[in-house]
């Protein structure tokens, strides 16, 4: 692609990345672990906004488990957020360079 027409385009693009912007903020998805014992829901900046746990796995003798359930809980809603980003925005970004998704 010609470095003079991405400066053309330089509005188009800001455009698109403000929609992009606007989009990841109002994604949400929730992953869980331990038989949904422990459920985390993160946004699509990928920040963790909220975190529940099931009573029954509150054991204080046990808390290297729930700190376990934890962390998968967070990695499992990180990749279905993942996954959604490419599903909802990667068509915006296509044939953009180094933005495919």
């Amino acid at each position: 692609m010609n470095p003079f027409d991405i400066l053309k385009n330089a509005e188009q693009l800001k455009e698109q990345a403000d929609k992009m912007q606007e989009q990841l903020a109002s994604l949400s998805e929730t992953g869980s672990s331990g038989g949904k014992m422990v459920t985390v829901t993160v946004n699509g900046k990928m920040e963790m906004t909220a975190i529940q746990l099931d009573p029954l796995c509150v054991d204080s003798r046990d808390i290297k488990m729930l700190e376990d359930l934890i962390v998968a809980a967070h990695h499992d809603a990180l990749a279905r957020m993942q996954e959604r980003i490419k599903s909802s925005i990667g068509p915006l970004v296509q044939g953009i360079p180094g933005l495919e998704l």
